[in-house]
C-alpha cells in the first residue's frame, strides 16, 4: 500500500476540514501544459528520482499524493512528498537538472476532498467551493491551492480519492 502524508486533524468544519501538516520534504519539477498533460510530463522525473536516478543511485518509496498547483503562464508546479521521517539533510540531489528537491516546514490547511476523475474543471469547482468556506470560516489563504491525487492513473475515475488543499495562515 502506497505511504500518505500524514496529517493531523485541527477542526472539521462539515464542508472541509482543518489540518495541520507536519515538515516534509518534497521533490518536484515545472512543467508546461494544460492541466492534465503538465501533470503528465512531470510525472516521469520524479518517478525516475524516486527510481534511483539520483546522485546516490537510491530508491525511495511511492507516496501519496502527487500534487501539482498552478504557477504563470500556463507552468504547473508538481511535486511528490518523500516518506515520513525523511532527514532533508541525507536527501540526494537530483541527476536531472529540471528536479528539485525542497523542505517544506509545517502548515495548516484547509482541504477537501472528492471523488472522480482528475479533470481541471473538476478540481476547479471544488477550489472555488473551498474557497468560499475558508473565507465564510474566518480563514485566510497563504499560497497556492494544491490539487491533490491520490491514485494510479488505471483506477476506474468513479472510485479515485483527490484532494484541493489550501494553505491558510495559522489558526494557534
Amino acid at each position: 500500500m502506497t505511504e500518505r502524508q500524514p496529517s493531523e486533524l485541527i477542526r472539521d468544519y462539515g464542508g472541509f476540514e482543518l489540518r495541520r501538516y507536519p515538515s516534509h520534504v518534497l521533490v518536484e519539477v515545472e512543467s508546461e501544459g494544460d492541466f492534465l498533460r503538465a501533470g503528465n510530463r512531470a510525472f516521469r522525473p520524479l518517478v525516475s528520482y524516486i527510481s534511483g536516478s539520483n546522485a546516490a543511485g537510491r530508491s525511495m518509496s511511492m507516496t501519496a499524493p502527487v500534487a501539482q498547483s498552478a504557477m504563470t503562464d500556463g507552468r504547473y508546479l508538481v511535486t511528490f512528498v518523500l516518506p515520513a521521517g525523511t532527514d532533508p539533510a541525507t536527501v540526494p540531489a537530483p541527476r536531472d537538472g529540471s528536479v528539485r528537491v525542497r523542505h517544506v516546514e509545517v502548515y495548516e490547511a484547509a482541504v477537501v476532498s472528492f471523488s472522480g476523475g482528475w479533470s481541471e474543471k473538476r478540481f476547479a469547482e471544488a477550489a472555488t467551493m473551498l474557497q468560499a468556506a475558508i473565507a465564510e470560516a474566518g480563514l485566510k489563504p497563504n499560497g497556492e491551492v494544491i490539487f491533490a491525487r491520490f491514485d494510479p492513473p488505471f483506477k476506474p475515475g468513479f472510485l479515485k480519492y483527490n484532494e484541493v488543499i489550501q494553505p491558510v495562515a495559522s489558526t494557534t
